[in-house]
């Protein structure tokens, strides 16, 4: 339950042959929809970014830029493509249906039984994007086919410490945080890879990555359940729902909490705190795993 970078994997020929003008001429003009931002910290809480369609040729000669002579919101913006399902409400990414063509070029790490295989997800970054820290709910390898990354990475231990909203952090900068702002952020243990081309990262679910395009670069996702498939929220589409049953538990400690609030405050300060021992007692790991 360690992330761990693979190196040396046979990932077929998606490693020599993914240039850009082999992705533009393989995928042609087909539409597809990006995340543009003007800053190079995307945040998907205050969502800096807009969403925009481009021809998928013209996409991936724009991420390559540095500067851009035609451009959305300013010459230096950046690009990031998440392929998502033909319907996203209702299908999964899956990249044999999104680029078929692609698809043939990669040979996918068999470390999972086949009806375990739950998404893979085509990744385009410009130079310099950061994606927000956050969570997964199933193991996944992020396989780096071109290009570089930088992945910092958090236990699910320390999630007391990152400012969670939901499945992310609101520290974005997690080079230079705002210690001001996030003070027990200094107690978060930082882990950090870098991922040459041809590189595979396993993140093992629930923990926590930030992940930053040093170049330009093409990556490929992939999900799968190691969870029985009955625990997890049929809606989800993008691996990122919390489990059915931590699900159930979290609305009932919120009508917990709300229960306490008939208390005056002295109470209801003894009777969380009662509240955080039994969790404590009952659920917490006593190992150093």
């Amino acid at each position: 339950r360690k992330p761990v970078v693979l190196k040396g994997m046979e990932l077929g020929t998606c490693t020599t042959k993914w240039t850009v003008d082999y992705l533009s001429q393989a995928e042609g003009s087909k539409e597809v929809k990006i995340h543009v931002s003007a800053v190079p910290q995307m945040d998907f809480l205050s969502k800096n970014f807009v969403y925009r369609t481009l021809p998928f040729d013209v996409f991936v000669r724009r991420a390559a830029e540095v500067k851009h002579k035609e451009y959305f919101l300013s010459e230096d913006e950046k690009y990031y493509l998440r392929s998502v399902g033909e319907d996203a409400r209702k299908d999964i990414a899956d990249i044999r249906k999104q680029f078929p063509i692609l698809a043939e070029d990669v040979q996918i790490p068999e470390y999972f039984e086949k009806e375990q295989f739950f998404s893979s997800i085509f990744r385009i970054s410009s130079a310099g994007l950061q994606l927000w820290t956050h969570y997964d709910v199933m193991d996944n390898f992020l396989i780096q086919v071109t290009g570089k990354k930088r992945v910092v990475l958090y236990s699910p231990r320390d999630a007391p410490y990152l400012y969670l909203s939901g499945t992310k952090s609101e520290v974005l900068d997690v080079d230079n945080p705002d210690l001001e702002k996030y003070p027990l952020f200094v107690k978060a243990k930082r882990y950090q890879c870098f991922l040459e081309a041809g590189d595979v990262l396993f993140i093992p679910a629930l923990w926590f990555h930030n992940v930053i395009s040093e170049e330009f670069g093409v990556a490929l996702n992939v999900f799968w359940k190691h969870l029985p498939a009955e625990s997890y929220d049929k809606s989800d589409m993008y691996g990122n729902k919390d489990p059915m049953a931590a699900s159930r538990a979290i609305q009932i400690l919120d009508r917990a909490l709300k229960a306490l609030e008939e208390l005056p405050e002295e109470y209801r300060d003894f009777y969380a705190r009662r509240m955080v021992l039994r969790i404590q007692e009952k659920a917490y790991r006593s190992d150093d795993g």
